[in-house]
């Protein structure tokens, strides 16, 4: 076995080689060549020599290199595993005597043994380093290693109002737990005293402000503008970018291990071709730096890359970590079994615990038992064993007696009871445990439920349920304290049974009568009492202890801690349960001892109390935890008076964390000089199932040392005991436990499936056979059996015994002469890519960094979180309140350097919180499965988070390959492609189709523009067109006659005023209503082309006028139309400070029209000639307007009327808006063309009235209506608590045939079904709500009107989408995506799915690009700002094969075509479009295509709080802007929610997460998302984000 520890330090007994061969394997790699050779040779020579061959070395040159090499190695030689024990001041030169002798002068009084040299070489005397001092410099070391690197890292942004509530002040509850000192759980961590945070200094300035982080000094925590983000990207100015002749720039940092498995995702960033050229935006924008020095950061993958390759199958595999060939195995023997030494017979012991009360309670009832403390440290009360034993008559009597009736009590023997006692007051607790067992019914003791949300606290109820618990005893003052309801009645708390409690003080109880006496039974199979236990995931076990095990249990520690009557013992533990309760509450009975109970209130006040209680009361033990002695070392220097001489034993209670170490050798180092003895110091390991499972004899033999070892982290990780091999960065320093257990059998076996026992130099679960061990975890059989009746194997698979063991949480090995090891818990294990790492080594880095400064009292919380099939590490911390944004984030930086350096493992993610807000245990420390559950939901509100997935996530799935050529998939047969069916369909021929409203008409549209010939449609002083206002009310109407004699004087206007020419364009700047429609036909009448406008927006005219500016000038109008309100407003002051109004065409005011009959103005046009210019902005940010002819006008208008069956008798509600697509079409040419009554609701005034377009479809009795997804959410959202109120007001839906969503994007499932059952009770039938489908090319390609088939939904698996494929899953698989059929093919047009990039026709069911043909296409672009050839073929595209003659307008847009088994009105089945997203919206990101609709959907079920989102690329990151609804606090709560949601459904990492107020991102009139607008505005630091953050 690989590792020497230094138990019996005697140079014969220890192999010389060997020895010298691991002094070989410590070279350090900083030494230089001379002193490195020269020093392993003396080595080799001082142990591999016989003791007569040192003569051979003993010439002066040989004794000065010595000195020199010697000085060199003092301090290894000492702290390595051959130490004499204890690293002190007297340890260390105890130690330098052995080794040395002869080569140091002998200082006065001092032995030194000979070695046969002749004369002593002087040395100077090194200052001794304590364990944690190596620790400290062992991180601060890695963290040196980094300076050499200077990768910047980007500082994540925060609004100042969110700096200034992360203020103590805002955050900081009052202090209400009876212990915040106390640190337990993963807060106790053992924090490096002040004394060590001194000699840090140096190593800090020198490896951290010249190393990893560029000085942040010059940034700031304000977000105001866009002025914040460049305060904040300051630091940025010394990133270096790359040239444009070297823009491939590759960032490669060294690993520690060439073969680690966890690896960078690396980029290759061509930042300054994109910054210049693609997204317009300068290189100097502070966002665009912050990114780059983001991308920067991003290392180099560890290991080599493996090919990339193309899953065919659609499936996406999680890369399997491959083991490290070169990882270390065991190689040791198998173990055996230890058995501990027997467990002796004494005659005077009892033959139970309540025969020993009955004993000291009768013998001596004068003796004190338990001495009580208040809050200034003076004794409260003394409980004598005469008292104890009386009042636990009286308990036991009451409980049997008093509670219920006499034929029904409510507790009978076997029955379980709580003990709720608060933690000063033990001396209550004992009466009442006592009472219990002698009542012979079973105590369960918990904590004071101090308010109804206490941390675990519902867990603990879910175990008195379990148990049957409906009594709780406690004491008058716990009673009075717990929470009252209204009526003065304790509630029941949450997840609780139903209980009486019940006061065990003695006034309140019954005094028994003389006859009653309780029976003392002998020690049997009874179960004594149930102790809790907190599992990693939060919930809550009941371990049952028997009641021969207790007694056998505090035989063994009577034994084993030498007690003898009337010993005193103080006890700082928690006296309910583990160490507090075996030793202060059981043992201490058992032998008669007097226990002196320190509270921690008073430790609180007083961390020395504990200390003066030894000093004052001659106390022989003291039960302590390592937390204790370290505060003890704090607070020391203000007492003089202390002496521990009379100590004989000091009980660590937690000797199972291997960090304990560090306080020990700290406590030991100060108070030595204060009469502590070496040999006191008796850490233990203990569990909630197996009791105590080893303890360290307390011995007066000074020269037998404990045992220790240097212990490999890499080799721990894996589960193999390795002697450190490398520079003193990645050890664990080990202490022995003791041995084991008197009469209990220990094996050390496998943590993970069949309990086969380990190798020598394996580490383990420790598992004990034994009486004094939990027997089961109560009414839990099966977790019971895994636990409790272990049968350990061994190689060939036959038990080692015929007894089960039971296992015991702990981790950790036997090494020489049966002492016992541990090097971490079950609980606090994480599994990170195959590779073990304990969270107490973790907390012990974080703390190492910078100790005392910067983390607010050591209050540490590490744990793990399953993100993407494997564990990630969490470290959560509490910071001082007086730490600044820049001290958060050099801290955070250099734990994440320290944890990768010393660990070799990343961390996930990094929060700190305010100090004092960590959920706490009943004692003060850390709920670490509370905290867990906080983060997960989201609720932990930290004041800064780092999150580093690029480090961690390394499973990811192979980056797609595309394959270049054109595969067999694309070979056409006939109509068929690959075997199926080519992907096409069309709607009714137009042709074919009878219409006599339209023969009528037809020959005034396809002439030019519509002479109103209508009586015979309807009586031209019928009002066809209504334009209601918010309140409800027809804010004006139109006929077709009116409107006919209005569209005259606007074009005589035109012409006499404008002196416009045929063809000229004419903007029209009108806000939603009727002059917009008289304005339009008034420019047809007049012969000029019109472009319909939205009017800058009065309130907010600097970012709205300019868009109305452009497009004025990109359709080069001759002149605006406009009202006079928006006329003045065009010219104003306000205007004027946006654009320059002296460049405005003329601007025509159409309010004052001329009164005087106009002339016959109407000039005929050629049908392919251009009607009007559709002007729009698409999501991309492009702006373009698309010319429709005369003729593509009149077939959209009757592709429509026929597809929805609009006659003159329908009335059509419109709530859109009615600048462009087929908003502006229904809006002013449906209505005139078809004859039908429209009701005109601009959706602006829903913002006002969100009833509005409810109420009007009822009022008007519609049966068809059209509406945009925004309308859609606003009625949902606005109404979804008001539709009893609006049904009481008369609003009924039941007539409504269709309701259809005008979008041009994938329909919005969620949305549509969440209102089709919103107003399902107002009459809405499911059926008629529907959507529509169409795009620049073709306005409306689908849309489901009247007749014909449901609209089908299928499900497809996302992850084949990625790959541009289409798989069809059922409903609820995993990864499982729905779409909806987009409506039916509008009558006259064909469709096709191609091939995007081939331009090859598809089959059916294949995922392509839609093409449409159809004769109410768009005749093409009129201009497209910024690039007038960028589209150039989306109006005339060929196949490249198949039919290469009809002339396709390309969508943009990819989608499916599947055949159903529906059949439409002509009795042919059904073909269904299925529309999944914008080409130029999607992301190709890792060789696939991501569709952001996609993964913002899974962003916003992440948390409540995020109202919206919007997802974008840039330089190959994803950036996730999130809307937070709800306090600031909660911002910094989506970034792990968000990074974590993305990565398991999407496989993505995010690189970049933008929490913003509630309406920040852009989203259009038709409801859809601007991502790039709001990439431009987050790019120039224009967005005010709340947070900003930057993961790594």
């Amino acid at each position: 076995m690989c590792l020497s520890f230094s138990t019996h330090f005697d140079r014969s007994a220890i192999s010389r080689v060997s020895c010298a061969g691991l002094f070989f394997k410590r070279q350090r790699k900083g030494l230089e060549a001379r002193r490195g050779s020269t020093s392993f040779f003396f080595i080799f020579l001082l142990f591999v020599a016989p003791p007569d061959s040192a003569c051979l070395v003993c010439s002066p040159l040989y004794k000065d290199v010595c000195a020199e090499i010697l000085f060199a190695f003092c301090s290894d030689v000492c702290l390595f595993s051959l130490s004499a024990g204890d690293i002190t001041q007297k340890g260390y030169e105890k130690k330098r005597a052995k080794l040395l002798g002869a080569y140091l002068p002998q200082p006065p009084g001092k032995f030194l043994v000979s070695l046969n040299i002749s004369e002593p070489v002087s040395l100077p005397v090194p200052k001794p380093r304590l364990l944690f001092d190596v620790h400290t410099e062992a991180v601060q070391a890695a963290l040196a290693k980094h300076k050499e690197r200077k990768v910047a890292v980007p500082m994540p942004s925060k609004r100042r109002s969110l700096v200034v509530q992360t203020s103590m002040d805002a955050y900081t509850p009052p202090d209400t737990s009876s212990g915040s000192e106390e640190e337990g759980g993963q807060g106790e961590g053992t924090p490096t005293s002040s004394q060590g945070s001194v000699s840090m200094d140096h190593w800090i300035s020198r490896a951290i402000h010249q190393g990893s982080t560029t000085s942040s000094s010059s940034s700031s925590t304000q977000s105001g503008g866009s002025g914040a983000a460049g305060r904040l990207a300051d630091v940025l100015a010394q990133t270096h970018v790359s040239k444009p002749g070297n823009s491939s720039t590759l960032i490669f940092l060294p690993s520690p291990h060439p073969s680690t498995a966890f690896s960078l995702l690396f980029f290759r960033c061509f930042l300054s071709n994109l910054c210049l050229c693609w997204l317009r935006v300068p290189v100097s924008s502070r966002v665009s730096a912050k990114i780059q020095q983001l991308v920067n950061t991003l290392k180099q993958p560890r290991r080599p890359p493996l090919r990339e390759f193309f899953v065919d199958d659609f499936e996406e595999l999680l890369e399997v970590q491959q083991p490290d060939p070169n990882q270390p195995r065991p190689e040791g023997a198998q173990m055996l079994t230890m058995r501990g030494e027997q467990l002796g017979v004494v005659t005077n012991w009892p033959p139970s615990l309540e025969a020993a009360l009955q004993r000291w309670g009768t013998i001596s009832p004068k003796a004190p038992c338990l001495t009580t403390m208040d809050t200034n440290g003076k004794p409260l009360y003394v409980l004598t064993y005469g008292k104890l034993w009386s009042r636990s008559i009286k308990v036991a009597y009451n409980i049997l007696h008093k509670l219920g009736t006499k034929q029904e009590p409510m507790v009978r023997p076997g029955d379980r009871v709580a003990l709720v006692f608060p933690n000063n007051d033990p001396a209550a607790f004992m009466v009442a445990f006592y009472g219990c067992l002698l009542a012979e019914v079973v105590p369960v003791p918990i904590e004071v439920p101090l308010t109804r949300k206490d941390a675990g606290s519902q867990q603990i109820g879910f175990l008195l349920g379990s148990c049957g618990v409906t009594v709780a005893l406690t004491s008058d003052a716990c009673h009075k304290g717990l929470p009252k309801g209204p009526t003065g009645e304790i509630p029941q708390f949450k997840g609780w049974p139903k209980l009486l409690w019940f006061v065990t003080e003695s006034k309140h109880l019954s005094k028994p009568p003389r006859d009653w006496f309780p029976h003392i039974k002998d020690a049997n199979n009874d179960t004594a009492y149930i102790e809790y236990k907190t599992c990693k995931d939060g919930s809550v076990l009941g371990v049952t202890v028997m009641r021969i095990a207790l007694l056998t249990h505090c035989q063994a520690l009577t034994q084993s801690c030498g007690y003898t009557e009337a010993e005193t013992i103080v006890n700082v533990l928690d006296f309910k349960k583990d160490v507090g309760l075996w030793h202060g509450i059981l043992t201490s009975v058992m032998n008669m001892m007097h226990v002196i109970s320190i509270p921690y209130s008073l430790m609180k006040v007083n961390p020395l109390s504990w200390i003066q209680k030894v000093c004052q009361y001659k106390a022989k033990v003291a039960c302590v935890k390592s937390r204790d002695m370290h505060w003890a070392l704090v607070a020391h220097r203000d007492q003089r008076d202390i002496n521990l001489s009379s100590l004989r034993m000091l009980v660590v209670a937690d000797g199972s964390n291997p960090w304990s170490i560090s306080s020990c050798d700290a406590f030991l180092n100060v108070f030595q000089s204060k009469g502590l003895r070496p040999e006191v110091i008796c850490p233990c390991a203990s569990s909630p199932e197996a009791l105590t499972v080893a303890i360290r004899r307390p011995t007066d033999d000074s020269n037998q040392p404990p045992g220790r070892g240097v212990l490999s982290m890499q080799g721990l990780s894996h589960g193999v005991i390795r002697v450190d091999t490398e520079e003193r960065l990645s050890v664990l320093t080990v202490q022995d436990v003791g041995t084991v257990m008197p009469g209990a059998l220990m094996c050390v076996v496998k943590p993970e499936g069949v309990p086969q026992l380990c190798r020598t130099d394996e580490i383990g679960e420790l598992c004990v056979c034994s009486v004094a061990t939990g027997t089961s975890y109560y009414g839990l059989s099966g977790m019971t059996k895994n636990t409790f009746e272990v049968f350990p194997m061994n190689s060939s698979g036959a038990p080692v015994s015929e007894y089960p063991f039971t296992r015991t949480g702990l981790l950790g090995f036997v090494g020489p002469g049966g002492l016992v090891f541990i090097a971490g818990k079950m609980d606090g294990l994480m599994v990170v890519s195959g590779r073990r790492h304990n969270a107490d080594d973790i907390v012990a880095t974080a703390l190492a960094v910078e100790p005392m400064k910067f983390v607010y009292r050591g209050r540490i919380a590490v744990f793990s979180v399953t993100v993407l099939h494997d564990e990630r590490i969490v470290v959560v911390a509490e910071q001082r309140p007086d730490s600044t944004e820049e001290d958060s984030f050099q801290w955070m930086s250099r734990v994440l350097q320290a944890i990768d350096s010393i660990h070799n493992v990343g961390v996930f993610c990094l929060a700190l919180v305010p100090a004092n807000t960590l959920p706490k245990t009943p004692l003060g420390g850390i709920h670490l499965s509370e905290t867990k559950q906080l983060f997960l939901e989201g609720s932990l509100h930290p004041c800064n988070v780092l999150m580093c997935p690029h480090t961690c996530v390394t499973n990811l799935p192979k980056p797609r390959q595309k394959q270049p050529e054109i595969g067999p998939a694309s070979v056409m047969v006939g109509n068929l492609v690959s075997g199926k069916r080519i992907a096409q369909a069309s709607g009714r021929d137009l042709g074919q189709i009878e219409d006599n409203d339209q023969a009528r008409k037809v020959c005034v549209w396809h002439h030019g523009a519509p002479i109103f010939i209508c009586s015979s449609i309807h009586p031209p002083i019928h009002p066809s067109i209504h334009a209601l206002g918010h309140s409800g009310a027809v804010l004006s109407s139109l006929t077709c006659l009116q409107l006919h004699k209005r569209a005259e004087k606007i074009a005589a206007m035109l012409m006499e005023r404008g002196h416009l020419q045929d063809g000229d364009h004419v903007a029209l700047v009108y806000p939603p209503g009727i002059d917009l429609i008289a304005a339009f036909y008034g420019c047809l009448y007049a012969g000029c082309v019109p472009i319909t406008v939205r009017p800058p927006h009065p309130q907010n005219i600097a970012t709205t006028l300019p868009t109305v500016k452009m497009i004025v000038e990109v359709s080069r109008s001759a002149c605006v139309m406009t009202t006079q309100v928006i006329s003045k407003l065009l010219k104003s002051k306000e205007a004027s400070a946006a654009v320059d109004v002296r460049t405005w065409p003329p601007v025509l005011d159409t309010d004052d029209l001329p009164k005087k009959k106009p002339p016959q103005l109407y000039k005929p046009s050629n049908p392919d000639t251009l009607a009007y210019l559709d002007f729009s902005v698409s999501t991309t940010g492009m702006l373009a307007g698309v010319k429709m002819s005369h003729s593509a006008t009149s077939a959209f208008c009757r592709s429509i009327k026929l597809q929805c069956e609009l006659y003159p008798s329908r009335e059509v509600a419109i709530c859109l808006d009615p600048y462009c697509g087929l908003g502006f079409v229904l809006w002013c040419l449906c209505s005139v063309y078809s004859g039908h009554q429209s009701i005109l609701i601009p959706p602006s005034e829903l913002e006002v009235n969100p009833a509005l377009w409810l109420l009007a479809v009822s009022q008007f009795r519609v049966r068809d209506t059209f509406c945009s997804y925004s309308v859609m959410e606003l009625c949902t959202k606005g109404l979804g608590l008001q539709t009893e109120s609006l049904k009481s007001r008369g609003l009924d839906l039941s007539r409504v045939r269709t309701c259809v969503v005008v979008a041009e994007e994938r329909p919005r499932i969620a949305l549509t079904q969440s209102f089709s059952k919103l107003f399902k009770d107002l009459g809405l039938h499911p059926r008629a709500v529907s959507t529509s489908f169409g795009c620049r090319v073709n306005l409306a390609i689908c849309l489901q009107g009247t007749s014909g088939p449901d609209p089908t939904t299928v499900y497809v698996d996302m992850r084949a989408l990625r790959h541009d494929r289409v798989r069809l899953v059922e409903r609820g698989s995993p990864h499982s995506l729905p779409l909806m059929e987009s409506g039916k093919i509008l009558p006259g047009v064909r469709i096709i799915i191609a091939n995007p990039e081939t331009k090859g026709p598809l089959g059916d069911s294949h995922l392509g690009e839609i093409w449409v043909h159809s004769g109410h296409n768009g005749s093409g672009y009129f201009t497209v700002y910024g690039d007038e050839a960028l589209q150039s073929d989306h109006f005339n595209s060929r196949l490249s094969f198949g039919d290469t003659q009809t002339v396709w307008a390309r969508t943009g847009y990819l989608g499916f075509l599947r055949r159903t088994e529906l059949t439409d009105a002509s009795g042919e089945r059904h073909d269904a479009l299925y529309v999944v997203g914008a080409l130029d919206e999607a992301m190709e990101l890792r060789g696939m295509r991501y569709h952001p609709i996609d993964i913002e959907t899974s962003v916003i079920r992440a948390h409540k709080s995020i109202m919206e989102c919007a997802v974008f690329p840039w330089t190959n990151l994803l950036v996730v802007v999130v809307e937070l609804e709800g306090s600031e606090q909660e911002a910094l709560d989506l970034v792990p929610l968000v990074t974590n949601a993305v990565l398991e459904e999407h496989y993505l990492i995010v690189g970049v997460v933008v929490v913003v107020d509630v309406g920040v991102i852009p989203i259009n009139s038709r409801g859809e998302k601007q991502r790039m607008h709001l990439r431009d505005g987050f790019l120039a630091d224009q967005l005010d984000p709340i947070y900003v953050a930057y993961n790594m």
